[in-house]
């Protein structure tokens, strides 16, 4: 019996090898086989699939997917003080990759869980920053990194007061989160993309709020 898949994950998960086999959409791939090769947290699976290629033939494929679940992220402003309000945290995976110390500039943020989208992004937001944002507007969704990573990621903006960011700490502790809140000015941010600003979906929502959103 496997976790996972027999019997109960420590998530309670069970049937994890089953997702994709009944993919229908597309009659150019035919899905042969799940493989779940792990499942600590998330899920990586390992999917053998048969495609039709262009001039007719048919090739046989493996590709691995790694299942976090779908996400939502969202830019808060202050259109009058011409201000964003973003996280400083530490990322591992940025950190062992290059970046200097591993504390990235982003966007609040978080996983959907059993939310729906724009509960989430509420919920992120009163955890990372302390903000409670009232009415939030859909920008549009997004896969970040399609070539490995399953997840769709849930863009939102809202606006906030810059008098109400007063607690410069916040995260969930028994989940391991230390955020610091950084407030920036749009035309500060702008000029700190690519240098202080490396995190793609914070890049997107600036380049949003400065090309059709509130600083347009």
């Amino acid at each position: 019996m496997t976790a996972g898949i027999d019997t109960p994950d420590r998530r309670g998960r069970i049937g994890l090898h089953l997702t994709g086999r009944d993919l229908d959409r597309n009659p150019d791939v035919v899905v042969k086989d799940v493989e779940v090769l792990a499942n600590d947290w998330y899920v990586l699976r390992a999917t053998t699939f048969e495609q039709r290629m262009s001039d007719g033939t048919w090739r046989t494929e493996r590709r691995e997917t790694y299942d976090r679940g779908d996400g939502a992220t969202i830019l808060l402003y202050d259109a009058d003080a011409r201000t964003i309000l973003l996280t400083r945290q530490f990322r591992f995976p940025v950190y062992v990759n290059g970046h200097p110390d591993g504390m990235l500039i982003e966007t609040a943020a978080g996983l959907l869980d059993e939310d729906d989208a724009e509960a989430a992004i509420r919920r992120e937001a009163a955890e990372e920053t302390g903000i409670e944002v009232g009415p939030v507007q859909h920008v549009f969704d997004v896969f970040m990194s399609p070539g490995s990573v399953t997840e769709r990621l849930h863009f939102f903006a809202a606006p906030y007061r810059s008098d109400d960011a007063h607690e410069t700490r916040h995260g969930v502790a028994h989940e391991g989160e230390d955020i610091e809140i950084v407030e920036l000015g749009i035309d500060e941010a702008r000029a700190a993309i690519g240098t202080d600003i490396v995190d793609a979906k914070t890049i997107m929502l600036i380049q949003w709020a400065l090309l059709d959103g509130p600083f347009a």
